[in-house]
């Protein structure tokens, strides 16, 4: 492969203004000092450098219990799940249809989130001896949520008790036929409420209005874990709850929900199952995304595993998910996840297919630098990948993203917002042009009829110029604290690694070191990567910027005034035979350089 190279000629400041043409500043956004008493003490308390207590003491952590609950959880910290509103009646009927031997129906949605809560509760009903069967709608044929056709399924199957995980909070008119056809529904969710609950027996869901639970941010499948610990510990069966931890571990990461509190109990703990004891089909996920068992991190969970589990509902049927995760064979889990694997190469070709097109499309159809947000639809995209692309145009171009397809005569998308931005908020005030739309801050799915589109996106664009502040406008980058080279010890590495699992509100901690010599030549490898060798007082790192070509021209031999924003992390790959190292090497992962 041919290596760019920085053309001697050229003076630095003269590349520097060449990097200001072609890459996106960021707003550096280093936290105030904290308190050194505080630090010092806490430093001493827990036996730690006073860098590792500052960064405890930025995230709340500032005494020795705190501090012990951070790093060593345990299941007895996860909340009281009677403490959730209907937990009592959700418990009681489930305990009265074990008992009458009534047969169960747990109704998942098609992603990581809802086919793992969907496996998981069929599991633990199964386990307790319940009669039950789990269904997962088709995305194209049935759409996002309850939906009328699995409603007709389970009344075809006898069932008494209908469990929906992961949906439901909106889906008043699709609970009301449920009943009229005699069914008792409970509903997992945690995605926010319409003006009307929907008239299930029991509606679980913290982020309800009104409800008391002390931990609003539950995954649908951590909603689901709460239901299955209120029965477990209704029946003293609470040493039953611990293997299905895993299946949280997997919806939470996977769904991005913080990583603090309850969660970070229920993840921290489900990755010590997947990496000591994974089932016979996370097993098979791992070896198949070509990941070591033992160093699963969350990391890996978001970019290797999720998609592949997402893949078989995007393109086709999402039931083989929870067929995957609920197999006991391990051969069986093995042509599971093979299938899987073809389905996530598929979905990518067409997600790169489809992110050229809405690239081109927005590029020659709108303005680039005035329009605050993009609503793209088109009629042959595939409903199954404008999600993963509507993020992907909000990394390409940082402003809030519509992508649409079109499904039954009705255009159906996904939207994904930039860091800060409450697109629902943005999508309510639009919601008369809206036929349905559901969601959260940062993500939402919406149906618009095909001759209103132009009306929604000029009313779309209008919300968030309103909302939008010049502040969101730009990205971000929080920084943690200065450290210099000579702190970044051995063990340093290994205090930061307890840190883990890390996720939104618990992210890895984020350094800036100044003065920085670059030592060697820096390059470009892979697919835009730039690598280089920083050096400061006698310590020396190699870095790694992901993605960050662009910043080449900053990292020239021999500058001595190089600033970087980076991550501490683990290289376990040895360049260039891709082959995994025995001991994982320390590396600077940059996020920026000046």
């Amino acid at each position: 492969m041919r290596r760019p190279a920085v053309a001697p000629v050229i003076w630095p400041f003269d590349l520097e203004f060449l990097v200001r043409t072609t890459v996106r500043d960021h707003r550096w956004i280093l936290a105030d000092p904290p308190d050194e008493g505080l630090v010092a003490t806490l430093a001493r308390d827990i036996n730690v450098p006073e860098s590792i207590a500052k960064i405890l003491v930025f995230r709340g952590i500032a005494d020795y219990d705190t501090a012990k609950v951070y790093f060593r959880p345990t299941m007895e910290l996860l909340h009281d799940p009677y403490l959730l509103d209907g937990m009592d009646k959700a418990v009681d009927r489930v305990l009265r249809g074990l008992a009458e031997n009534e047969a169960f129906f747990v109704f998942g949605d098609y992603d990581v989130d809802g086919t793992n809560g969907a496996a998981m509760l069929y599991l633990f009903l199964k386990e307790l001896g319940a009669r039950v069967q789990y269904y997962i709608p088709d995305r194209l044929k049935e759409g996002y949520g309850i939906s009328r056709a699995g409603i007709d399924h389970a009344v075809e199957l006898g069932v008494n008790l209908f469990i929906a995980i992961d949906c439901g909070i909106t889906a008043v008119d699709q609970v009301d036929y449920a009943s009229q056809r005699g069914l008792d529904v409970i509903i997992c969710d945690h995605h926010e409420a319409g003006p009307v609950l929907p008239p299930a027996l029991a509606v679980l869901d913290p982020i309800k209005p009104g409800d008391p639970y002390p931990f609003k941010p539950l995954s649908g499948c951590g909603v689901g874990f709460k239901l299955i610990q209120g029965i477990a510990r209704r029946v003293g069966k609470e040493d039953l709850l611990r293997p299905y931890l895993d299946f949280v571990t997997l919806a939470s990461t996977a769904d991005i929900v913080p990583l603090t509190g309850e969660n970070r109990v229920l993840v921290k703990l489900g990755l010590e199952n997947i990496n000591t004891s994974p089932r016979p089909g996370i097993r098979a996920l791992i070896e198949s995304a070509g990941l070591k068992l033992g160093r699963i991190t969350t990391g890996q969970i978001v970019f290797a595993l999720a998609p592949r589990i997402n893949a078989a509902g995007r393109l086709g049927d999402a039931t083989r998910a929870v067929r995957l995760l609920t197999s006991v064979d391990p051969e069986e889990a093995r042509a599971l996840a093979q299938e899987l694997e073809e389905e996530n190469r598929n979905r990518r070709k067409i997600d790169e297919d489809t992110f050229a097109d809405a690239q081109q499309l927005f590029e020659e159809c709108f303005d680039v630098h005035s329009d605050p947000a993009i609503v793209l639809h088109q009629e042959h995209w595939h409903p199954g990948v404008v999600g993963i692309v509507a993020s992907r145009m909000v990394e390409r171009y940082y402003k809030p993203s519509i992508m649409m397809a079109t499904v039954d005569g009705v255009a159906k998308g996904s939207a994904r917002s930039v860091s800060g931005f409450d697109i629902y908020e943005a999508l309510k005030r639009c919601e008369d042009k809206i036929l349905q739309f559901g969601g959260h801050k940062y993500a939402a799915g919406l149906t618009v009829e095909i001759e209103r589109l132009e009306e929604f996106r000029e009313a779309f664009k209008a919300a968030v110029k309103d909302l939008m502040t010049e502040e969101l406008k730009t990205p971000e980058i929080r920084i943690d604290m200065e450290l210099d080279l000579q702190e970044i010890t051995p063990r340093f590495i290994k205090i930061l690694r307890e840190f883990a699992p890390f996720g939104p509100n618990n992210s890895r901690p984020t350094f800036l070191t100044r003065n920085l010599e670059v030592a060697g030549t820096a390059r470009i490898v892979g697919r835009n990567h730039l690598r280089f060798r920083v050096r400061q007082n006698g310590a020396s790192f190699d870095a790694i910027g992901f993605g960050l070509g662009e910043l080449l021209p900053r990292a020239f031999s021999g500058r001595k005034d190089l600033e970087c924003v980076y991550t501490v992390e683990e290289n376990e790959w040895t360049p260039p035979s891709g082959s995994r190292s025995a001991d994982p090497v320390p590396q600077l992962k940059i996020k920026d350089l000046r």
